[in-house]
């Protein structure tokens, strides 16, 4: 799809991966960008349209829907991660991994697909994560999450095709955001991987791998 004249919408739009998101869709020509977030005094991208947005909550969800009627590109961002693992963690941390990660996007694209349907099919962009594909010890209920965010992905693709929406996923390591900042390891530049998004994104790619860990963890999957 084409990001010049498109009207996009960022999930967790005031920081990290997704504030460069916005500054990307409005430096690329986007017509406007709805920027989302919990707190919405808290985004400050030059441009932007802030957006009050809880993404686990239906009532807000639909607040934005019934506000954001122009548009064609929904980049799903908002994720969190909370360092806990599936046996022997909280099981109600779990369900907020998997509310904010699998749920809440999939309640955004619900929404949202019949707006897309009526601008002309548009696109939608889900953030997801290496670890859709890999399990790691002090994280398992996220890659669980993401696993399961990786697989509606696929699903939301197949469902939409008929209406023309574009469905794209985004597959990254370890990028330099607040979430990652506790761990001393190398890490993406956000702003490369929103640039290899919005490209693959233009280019009609279905998945994009933003870095060469990514790559081999998609291809260690044959084996």
């Amino acid at each position: 799809m084409n990001i010049e004249g498109s009207v996009a919408l960022v999930t967790g739009g005031n920081r990290g991966i997704g504030r460069h998101f916005v500054q990307h869709l409005l430096e690329r020509g986007a017509t406007k960008v709805y920027a989302a977030a919990r707190n919405p005094q808290s985004i400050d991208a030059p441009g932007a349209i802030p957006l009050a947005l809880d993404i686990t909550d239906p009532d807000s969800v639909a607040r934005v829907a019934a506000v954001a009627t122009d548009l064609t590109l929904l980049v799903n961002n908002a994720g969190v991660s909370t360092g806990t693992d599936l046996v022997t963690g909280d099981l109600a941390t779990i369900r907020t991994e998997f509310e904010t990660n699998f749920f809440g996007p999939l309640a955004m694209i619900r929404a949202f697909a019949p707006i897309l349907a009526r601008n002309g099919g548009g696109g939608i962009l889900n953030v997801n994560s290496r670890l859709s594909w890999l399990s790691v010890a002090g994280a398992n209920a996220y890659s669980a999450s993401k696993a399961a965010s990786w697989s509606m992905t696929n699903g939301i693709r197949l469902e939409l095709a008929g209406q023309g929406t574009q469905v794209t996923g985004l597959y990254l390591s370890a990028t330099e955001t607040d979430m990652m900042a506790g761990w001393d390891i190398p890490k993406n530049d956000p702003a490369d991987v929103v640039t290899a998004a919005l490209d693959g994104l233009e280019a009609g790619a279905r998945e994009v791998l933003a870095d060469q860990d990514t790559i081999d963890a998609k291809a260690a999957l044959a084996a």
